[in-house]
């Protein structure tokens, strides 16, 4: 063997090797960073004063909903046909019995996660009605895209809850798509997940669906769902939602209140005045969850972003959107409930250069505010239209970083380094002292797609660029995804429940 084929056969070993690596998942802890306080408590004060007028003198409509009016109603609100007016102060009284933060049981115990506090966990993207595939085509998602994504989330090392509808199988009749969806999740992941939110009926069937692979009664004292309800901005609740809310606020699951606000299209056009729409509908749909069961785990959300004043269509990683992430963390934290915000979001049509920095605008953002929930952190383009593969790994791998970097600063003796300062001394190098040979192995994060090598052997073999690599690394971790488990006895329940309740839908039956 020459030479040049020797060296050459060993950096390719070395860098199967650096592919191949395995990694576990990072274990859940609180942040070692401290949250910045980026907006003054004057610019705080005022958002939250704007937010009560908004809520006393404007109001929020409760559309086609008469048992959330009634509530309301009861609970001293101002109700005008479907309008609910809340007095100031009310919806913050109410929300005492929120708790700061709570804990979401998985099917696998050692998967629990915190919500709030001084936590921040990642999710994947959700909603896309769109993926564009492993071959580079842009099509509509099917349930075994769901599947797919569902299996990189299990095996990326930095996502820890497995959030909500990471494509939507479109495969599958809408009226019963939600029992695939959840089943997907709950079989394939041993993680905490999102129930299905679509409206009061499939929130139902997600909670019975929890009920058998739980056990009866678990629910009662154990959050182990999360439903994502989205307001319709600006300061509109419509029936599914309200009504979805209502049924997992009844089970002590966890509510999620995300008003879909762009800037200037959904929300005033200005940072200060769509944090105050965001704040007064958050502030409306965590208290009407008081209302129905006082201490229902809330969570305040918000989707920041705004429109281009040119196409009118939505733009991510800009300074307003930093602001607003900011702003939702410090309100939250205000307010005493936890927060989600943020991701890794971007308008970018594939995984370019302009998706890395809208992204990472975001993310960083995001973690520097000490958001506690950060969906779509992995696999979002073109403005959460599609889920894309290749972007899903490129953002799972900054993720991991992101996990690194908020540990903070190891001071411990070793890391200290003095010995090797002093084997060193002056003018010598550390590669080959004793404490290098010690730590290099887990001394940095060694991403699983960055190409670190030189342009020479970068050429040799083959040129590939982050997506290409990124390719490959997708299909690797979906060809050895570890399949979780699932005790037999419960699938073959959760199907029967599943064939039954097929069969209800199309007859016309509720529930």
């Amino acid at each position: 063997m020459t030479e040049p084929t020797r060296l050459r056969r060993g950096r390719d070993d070395r860098r199967a090797a650096r592919q191949k690596r395995t990694q576990s998942k990072f274990p859940f802890g609180p942040r070692g960073i401290p949250a910045v306080e980026m907006h003054s408590t004057e610019v705080l004060e005022i958002i939250e004063h704007n937010a009560e007028t908004v809520l006393e003198e404007i109001g929020v409509l409760f559309r086609d909903d008469p048992t959330a009016l009634a509530l309301w109603k009861g609970a001293g609100a101002d109700v005008r046909g479907s309008r609910v007016h809340i007095p100031r102060g009310l919806a913050r009284q109410l929300l005492k019995s929120a708790p700061r933060e709570f804990t979401m049981h998985a099917r696998n115990p050692a998967r629990n996660v915190t919500m709030g506090g001084n936590h921040t966990l990642f999710s994947p993207v959700g909603g896309p009605p769109f993926v564009r595939d492993l071959e580079g085509v842009r099509r509509y998602a099917t349930l075994e895209d769901l599947k797919n994504f569902v299996k990189l989330t299990q095996s990326a090392p930095a996502i820890q809850f497995a959030g909500g509808t990471m494509c939507e199988p479109v495969d599958v009749p809408a009226n019963v798509r939600h029992l695939d969806m959840q089943y997907t999740h709950f079989r394939y992941c041993d993680m905490p997940c999102e129930g299905t939110p679509e409206n009061p009926v499939n929130a139902t069937d997600a909670c019975r669906m929890a009920d058998i692979l739980f056990g009866e009664g678990y629910l009662d004292t154990h959050p182990v769902l999360i439903g994502n309800i989205n307001s319709n901005s600006p300061l509109t609740f419509d029936s599914n939602m309200s009504g979805s809310l209502r049924v997992y606020a009844s089970r002590n699951q966890g509510v999620l209140v995300v008003p879909a606000v762009l800037a200037g299209a959904m929300g005033p056009v200005t940072a200060v005045g769509c944090m105050t729409e965001v704040l007064a509908e958050t502030l409306a749909g965590m208290a009407l969850a008081q209302i129905v069961r006082p201490g229902t785990p809330v969570i305040m959300g918000s989707f920041v972003g705004a429109i281009s004043m040119r196409t009118g269509a939505p733009t991510f990683g800009t300074a307003e959107s930093t602001h607003m992430i900011f702003a939702t963390a410090q309100l939250a934290r205000r307010l005493g409930v936890p927060c989600r915000s943020g991701g890794s979001l971007c308008a970018s049509k594939v995984p370019d250069a302009q998706a890395a920095y809208e992204s990472m605008q975001t993310l960083f953002a995001t973690v520097m505010a000490g958001v506690n929930v950060a969906t779509h952190s992995a696999g979002w383009l073109e403005g959460g239209l599609v889920a894309s593969y290749e972007k899903f790994v490129l953002d799972a791998d900054q993720l991991s970083i992101m996990m690194h970097m908020m540990r903070g600063m190891d001071a411990s003796d070793s890391s200290q380094a003095l010995s090797a300062i002093r084997e060193v001394g002056p003018g010598g190098h550390f590669l080959g002292c004793q404490h290098t040979q010690d730590n290099y192995e887990e001394a940095f994060y060694q991403s699983t797609v960055a190409d670190y090598s030189s342009f020479e052997q970068w050429h040799e073999e083959g040129a590939l660029t982050a997506d290409v690599r990124a390719n490959r690394v997708a299909r690797r971790l979906l060809a050895e995804y570890e399949d979780p488990g699932f005790d037999p006895a419960v699938d073959e329940a959760i199907q029967a429940f599943m064939v039954r309740r097929r069969a209800e839908i199309r007859a016309g039956l509720a529930a």
